[in-house]
């Protein structure tokens, strides 16, 4: 699980600014809950909210309960969690308080996000299963942020409100950038080792005359 978000000035996007600054791009996911993590970043930290989550949910499937289906709306403010008829705000994530997002890419159905409380301070793990979307929407969080960086460095730091919520935002940008890199590494040394041990196990056909 991973998703660096980048601020690369040839970096291409998939929606427009004027869609995540002006308005929201939408989503449809099935949402597994929260959870508190210990930590505000970390793969190991959302693989094991997964793993809690998702044992909740088998439990609770297994007592007849479904999966609720959520709306997530997401810009440059945050991810708005809603209830899709409704369209009540069960949730509302402000963009400053999401220290990491990742999909999971050994269950392309599932994406994170870790969030800071705004009342206890706790860091929330929110886990989401999307059957198409999950790396989608994960990109599209990470433009979020790429934008509201670009429009805290437009005002020249003189928005105060901006400068209050966007503060912290490019060392987390940098740190998510790091990880990233190195777990593209472990992800090559992994591969590597695979093909290794492929080679050493494959049957040797005899053709016998």
């Amino acid at each position: 699980m991973n998703r660096a978000f980048s601020r690369k000035k040839d970096k291409t996007w998939m929606h427009t600014p004027e869609a995540l600054s002006k308005h929201f791009i939408p989503y449809n996911a099935k949402f597994l809950g929260s959870t508190e993590v210990e930590q505000p970043k970390g793969t190991e930290v959302v693989r094991d909210a997964v793993r809690k989550l998702k044992f909740a949910r088998h439990i609770k499937k297994s007592e007849g309960q479904k999966i609720p289906k959520v709306e997530l709306q997401i810009s440059i403010y945050g991810v708005k969690i809603l209830e899709p008829k409704t369209k009540e705000v069960q949730h509302n994530c402000q963009l400053h308080r999401i220290s990491f997002c990742a999909d999971d890419k050994t269950d392309k159905r599932i994406f994170t996000f870790i969030c800071k409380d705004s009342e206890s301070n706790k860091h929330l793990c929110y886990v989401f299963d999307s059957e198409k979307c999950a790396e989608e929407i994960t990109l599209t969080i990470g433009q979020a942020f790429d934008l509201a960086y670009r429009k805290f460095l437009e005002s020249g730091g003189k928005d105060v409100e901006t400068r209050k919520q966007i503060a912290g935002l490019q060392k987390r940008i940098q740190d998510l950038e790091t990880e990233n890199m190195e777990l593209k590494n472990k992800v090559q040394d992994l591969e590597n080792q695979l093909r290794i041990t492929q080679v050493s196990t494959s049957p040797v056909s005899i053709l016998t005359m």
